[in-house]
């Protein structure tokens, strides 16, 4: 399935086997351990007066990744670029071979008063991505596609830190958690045709298949953060 629906370019010979695995998308097993009822973060950044605040996640596929935060209450902008690696390889073409040190990552802005950086990372380790899984997600391998947080300052990498410690302590997923943490790294937008690629695309098989069910899990598993109508990168340039 991977050759099928990976979502990188695809061969005109298998646009029929596209087709098929849409008609087969609702029959397969899901992908990843997505959708798991996570504890709330035990350290957490205190909202203080700032209205925006701004980090980085890293977990696959930034299509999927970009989709779930757009529909998080408090995050007023989610971009999707790449973060890890040097400006002159920051494009899509150079990344995708994994040697650059780019991750396809997602650039969050958010108000800490609405959501805070604790929520996130709960969002993001339950919903956004499968954090046991090294250097892949779902179909799409390779260090591009790393679990990795790109936190803005000391006190989101102390956070985030002890989080991935406390759910280490209650052992919630089958696996070990693989997300790094990279300070000091600058964040690249991506070029336009990636931005709200699921929201444009939301019949892409691929989209099918591996992002729109983390917009449900999102849903069912953070109602009160959980908002129909997604804030677009569109929207906010």
């Amino acid at each position: 399935m991977t050759a099928i629906l990976d979502r990188r370019g695809v061969p005109g010979l298998i646009v029929l086997g596209l087709l098929l695995a849409a008609l087969m998308i609702k029959t397969l097993p899901a992908a990843g351990q997505e959708g798991l009822t996570l504890p709330a973060a035990a350290v957490d950044i205190a909202p203080g007066q700032a209205s925006s605040a701004v980090t980085v996640f890293a977990g696959g596929c930034f299509w999927g990744v970009q989709a779930v935060f757009q529909h998080v209450k408090g995050v007023s902008n989610a971009v999707s670029g790449y973060a890890g690696g040097a400006q002159s390889t920051a494009t899509y073409e150079q990344t995708n071979d994994g040697t650059t040190g780019h991750a396809e990552s997602v650039q969050i802005t958010f108000d800490p008063r609405q959501v805070s950086y604790g929520q996130l990372l709960q969002v993001f380790f339950s919903v956004a991505h499968d954090p046991t899984q090294l250097n892949r997600q779902g179909p799409d391998l390779g260090p591009q596609y790393r679990s990795t947080i790109f936190p803005a300052d000391a006190e989101q990498a102390a956070v985030a830190n002890a989080y991935i410690a406390q759910l280490d302590r209650t052992r919630v997923f089958r696996k070990s958690i693989v997300t790094t943490i990279e300070t000091g790294r600058t964040f690249y937008t991506a070029e336009k045709y990636h931005q709200d690629f699921l929201v444009r695309n939301p019949s892409h098989p691929y989209i099918i298949y591996n992002d729109l069910p983390k917009i449900e899990n999102l849903k069912r598993v953070f109602p009160g953060l959980f908002r129909a109508t997604p804030v677009l990168v569109a929207r906010t340039r």
